[in-house]
């Protein structure tokens, strides 16, 4: 995708004039049968009662190899769905996203199932972003001890459905930081658990930037933003309104919010 001469930054991810565009089906509920409901959802825009609703709004942007970008806006601006889009999982209206490497989406590839102990769970997970077995075996303690979620007991033997949602999120951050990723998004997992787990995170994105990856981190936490973020992309109403380091942009950002 691009050269790798000592010193050139290496694009990651192109985003070209992007546009997402969900279609709701805002008609009345009424009585109807499966080929209806086919036929409503083939037809999409062009039925009467199927909402528009313009998520992205022609956002374009370069990301590099080594750095760990922020994204930042109001609720419903558009954040997730962006990242669901250059994780391959949305297809543009309008637009290109170009992406070098394997995208992961935190909370996607590695998928939890709620009936498996955290044990079984470890290992689909790392199964699922591509991870052998035998780096699974070798790197499981670290998963489980970065996690944190044995330090009360022996949990990582009992069902995911007995976690707490902190706790299954910290396991879902642990199994993906597991992996040297291309591009890794990650979308509010930094928001919980306690101030020593997001240390311990907030290194391990640090490290997988060293590692030439990318890191596109969601979070609603400016401090977080600030602790790990050397850029940071805020979207307003699906718009890209400011691109850039990330006090300058955090700065505007905090002015908005304190209108």
């Amino acid at each position: 995708m691009a050269d790798d001469k000592p010193g050139a930054r290496v694009p990651t991810v192109i985003a070209d004039e992007v546009h997402i565009v969900y279609r709701v089906n805002g008609a009345k509920t009424g009585k109807g049968s499966a080929t209806s409901a086919l036929s409503r959802i083939v037809k999409r825009g062009n039925e009467r009662g199927v909402r528009k609703v313009h998520a992205v709004r022609g956002v374009s942007f370069v990301a590099y190899r080594g750095e760990a970008i922020g994204l930042i806006g109001s609720n419903g601006s558009g954040k997730s769905t962006l990242l669901r889009a250059i994780a391959g999982l949305l297809p543009p209206e309008k637009g290109k996203v170009y992406t070098d490497g394997q995208p992961s989406l935190l909370g996607v590839n590695a998928a939890l199932m709620n009936d498996l102990t955290g044990e079984r769970n470890v290992i689909l997970g790392g199964l699922a972003m591509g991870m052998s077995r035998e780096q699974i075996r070798e790197r499981y303690q670290q998963i489980v001890d970065f996690s944190g979620i044995n330090e009360k007991g022996d949990f990582i033997t009992l069902p995911m459905r007995t976690y707490s949602s902190g706790m299954q999120a910290r396991l879902r951050f642990s199994i993906a930081a597991a992996k040297d990723h291309d591009v890794l998004m990650i979308d509010e997992a930094l928001a919980t658990g306690d101030r020593k787990f997001q240390v311990r995170s907030e290194q391990r994105i640090r490290e997988l930037r060293k590692e030439a990856g990318t890191v596109f981190l969601v979070s609603h936490s400016n401090k977080s933003i600030r602790d790990t973020c050397d850029r940071v992309l805020w979207l307003e109403r699906g718009e890209l309104r400011l691109d850039g380091p990330t006090d300058e942009v955090l700065r505007e950002y905090e002015k908005f919010t304190a209108k």
